[in-house]
């Protein structure tokens, strides 16, 4: 509460002062490691973590030491850690110790999840990357930056500040906004051979396109050239993460056939689209946080594993609170109502907002289809006792957060997938996933 006040009531040039000196102390009170590291940034608004992950995956295939940081997880070498900050991109203290401690391990790259709150505090600042990735962009974060031409700028930064490889989504809509900065080196990836874009500042050094495109149950499949692979994650929106990791590895001089190698490896990422439960109806626990990304989530599950004569989708879900981006509340209630045949609303992160003021606001969407269910576990549980053979139920907007974040600064300790678990092995007995 007295931090909110103290933003409310200070000028915006003295808090962006005290970020940007303060990202300036980290960096020089650690030595301005990210001199020593082939730093690899990853911005865009959904797929980030998953990126991060893949292009770790590859970068290590070669043999080298990485280290990395996404809203899931830290990584130096051998050595990872759960995230528990509930801040994808940790402070400007935090980010370049773990940057000294990645050098110290003798780690050769770093990859790293940046977000355009990060960019907006200035954490990315003092950073020496080497590759800046841009995966997609849809709106996001749009009060705190007023607007979404801000939101694109703030992600642009980490593009201006990069000078020697930029790898950017082809089909994206944004994309030639991207391709205006200067680069020794673009890469662009695309699902369309006949995708052509415009770059003011150099034409691509390279274009690689996913061919013979499959989304199956829990995997998906595409070439690459002559290449062929077949990775064990779930959504065809996962061709493009693989695409962007595929990327950074081909800029570094890393073949397809290691990133072939490599990506089908890849066990999925958790709390992505992760299935906790396949029998005898299937729970997926999914981030999805925003409007594009959760209508990704229901489209994938209604093409893959609801058939509508047979069985359906029931879907857990909620908002963010703390005032961001109320906007959206309603368009996820939209969302379910054209996917799903069971709603249940329920709680997310309120923040000191009212958890039913967000969740009224989020039925509002629905149109009177939802049951509204403040406690989150009740509705988990709710869901489970609905759920008949074949059917699939999803929760969306925590993944494998390991906080529910409530008023007054408190966090209680949280991960779906767990929750998810307990409750059927209540109802059901022995949870089973053969």
């Amino acid at each position: 509460m007295i931090k909110n006040l103290i933003k409310k009531f200070t000028p915006e040039f003295l808090i962006s002062g005290y970020h940007l000196k303060l990202a300036f102390l980290g960096a020089f009170l650690y030595g301005f490691p990210s001199r020593k590291l082939s730093v690899v940034g990853i911005t865009g608004t959904s797929g980030k973590s998953t990126v991060v992950d893949l292009t770790t995956r590859i970068l290590e295939e070669t043999g080298h030491r990485v280290a990395s940081i996404s809203s899931i997880r830290f990584k130096i070498g051998e050595r990872e850690w759960e995230n528990t900050l509930k801040m994808t991109m940790p402070g400007r203290l935090k980010l370049q110790k773990f940057l000294r401690e990645a050098v110290k391990a003798g780690c050769k790259c770093a990859v790293l999840e940046v977000t355009s709150e990060g960019i907006k505090q200035y954490r990315h600042k003092f950073i020496k990357f080497n590759t800046a990735v841009f995966n997609n962009l849809s709106p996001e974060h749009i009060e705190s930056h007023g607007g979404f031409e801000n939101y694109k700028d703030c992600k642009g930064k980490l593009f201006r500040a990069t000078k020697n490889t930029h790898i950017i989504n082809l089909d994206d809509d944004n994309a030639e906004y991207f391709l205006q900065f200067p680069a020794a080196k673009k890469l662009g990836f695309s699902t369309k051979k006949d995708r052509e874009r415009v770059s003011e500042n150099g034409s691509l050094s390279a274009k690689i396109i996913a061919k013979d495109i499959t989304d199956e149950l829990s995997w998906i499949k595409f070439r690459v050239e002559n290449i062929d692979f077949k990775l064990p994650l779930l959504g065809k929106f996962n061709v493009y993460n693989a695409l962007a990791a595929i990327c950074v590895g081909l800029s570094q001089g890393v073949s397809l056939e290691t990133c072939k190698k490599a990506l089908e490896k890849a066990k999925g990422i958790p709390g992505r689209m992760e299935i906790v439960i396949k029998e005898p109806f299937k729970v997926i626990v999914d981030y999805a946080i925003t409007p594009v990304a959760l209508e990704k989530v229901y489209q994938t599950a209604t093409r893959q594993l609801v058939n509508p004569s047979t069985n359906q989708l029931i879907c857990v879900l909620g908002a963010c609170g703390g005032g961001r981006d109320k906007w959206k509340r309603p368009v996820f209630g939209e969302i379910a109502s054209e996917y799903c045949g069971e709603i249940i609303i329920t709680n997310e992160d309120p923040y000191d907002e009212n958890p039913m003021d967000i969740i009224n606001q989020v039925a509002e969407g629905a149109g009177g289809k939802a049951q509204k269910i403040l406690d989150r576990r009740e509705a988990i549980k709710t869901a489970l006792q609905l759920a008949k053979p074949k059917d699939v139920v999803i929760t969306t907007g925590k993944g494998c957060e390991p906080w529910m974040c409530v008023a007054g600064g408190k966090k209680i300790p949280w991960d779906d997938r767990k929750i998810v678990k307990e409750e059927f092995q209540k109802l059901y007995g022995k949870v089973s996933n053969s």
